[in-house]
């Protein structure tokens, strides 16, 4: 009798699997308060249920309640540890948690899983790159553009992640690669007009750097660098108008206001130059820069004390914001820590 009722009991007890499925059909008709009341039943049956976990987590994910989502997840990786959707959606959980380096390693394992996966390879890109994993970056965005060498993006992506890794060589390959494909686009005239420019090949950048003008008069970038080669040739008419173009499309621009006080100064009109100057610091008062060449500038123009004022100050805010001349530089993406 105690055998037969026991029984009866298991035969009602709850379904774990049948109350996922039907919390999934209450999802698909826009029911999200039902559905969730119902993983949550499963789960507390089956506390590994990995639909219910995956599901769940999914819910809170979209809805933006990502310390919510990130437990739940977790535990669908943990029930099953080689699913590709499980692990990208962790990812994406730890990453809205800021635990950026925690992302990254559930989506190498997500990688693992899905390679071709050209969409998380560039956010992996990017991600690596604000962590100044440099070579990481340019790793991912490579393998990313070659499973999708028709996103003009991921041309972009992985030329700012071989800039940053200092393999100036491969952006180059990149961005002659991408005016190739995209020809009418500026930014891709752009691109391979300031590799050229870099890789000191002023004659054959100008070409590239006038049709991305041409092509967009509102993108600042081409007629700075083209101001740039002007300057570093000489040639200072050519150079004023582009980098007064500049600043009329960018006016917080001060590596343009700076050239252009260059310019000015080479051309002889040097109380112009003061005049551009002063004008930079007011757009951006903390930027050192201006307030060293306007040093120079002082003293060229016989006034010292002026000068030794500017060179004390530009010292001091180098000091308050070096990030505003140094590069970033790049480390290694960090081992897990064992616990």
């Amino acid at each position: 009798m105690i055998l037969l009722a026991s029984l009866f009991l298991l035969a009602q007890a709850p379904d774990p699997d049948a109350l996922s499925e039907r919390a999934t059909g209450l999802a698909r008709q826009n029911r999200p308060q039902e559905a969730e009341k119902l993983w949550l039943a499963a789960l507390k049956i089956a506390p590994g249920h990995f639909a219910a976990s995956l599901n769940l987590g999914f819910l809170y994910h979209s809805r933006g309640d990502y310390a919510e989502a990130e437990p739940m997840l977790a535990r669908a990786v943990r029930s099953q540890p080689n699913d590709f959707n499980a692990r990208y959606l962790y990812g994406a959980a730890l990453q809205a948690l800021g635990r950026s380096d925690d992302a990254l390693r559930q989506w190498r394992q997500a990688i693992s899983i899905r390679p071709d996966h050209a969409k998380l390879l560039q956010i992996m890109a990017v991600e690596y790159g604000k962590g100044r994993y440099f070579r990481e970056s340019a790793a991912a965005a490579a393998r990313a553009l070659e499973l999708q060498p028709d996103d003009s993006s991921l041309y972009l992506v992985a030329i700012k992640a071989h800039q940053d890794a200092a393999d100036h060589p491969a952006a180059l390959r990149i961005a002659e690669a991408m005016v190739k494909r995209f020809p009418s686009m500026a930014r891709a005239q752009f691109e391979y007009g300031y590799e050229l420019h870099r890789a000191a090949r002023p004659d054959e950048a100008l070409p590239h750097l006038k049709k991305a003008m041409e092509l967009d008069p509102s993108y600042e970038e081409p007629f700075f660098f083209y101001g740039e080669i002007m300057v570093k040739e000489g040639r200072w008419e050519e150079a004023i108008p582009a980098l007064r173009r500049t600043i009329a499309i960018r006016r917080d621009y001060i590596a343009a206001w700076v050239m252009l006080a260059r310019a000015l100064i080479g051309h002889g009109r040097l109380e112009l130059a003061k005049t551009e100057l002063l004008k930079a610091i007011e757009a951006d008062p903390k930027h050192p820069q201006p307030h060293l060449l306007l040093s120079q500038l002082y003293f060229r123009l016989g006034e010292e004390t002026l000068a030794a004022k500017e060179k004390d100050l530009s010292l001091k805010l180098r000091r308050e914001n070096p990030e505003a001349l140094e590069s970033r530089q790049g480390r290694p993406f960090p081992a897990a820590v064992k616990p």
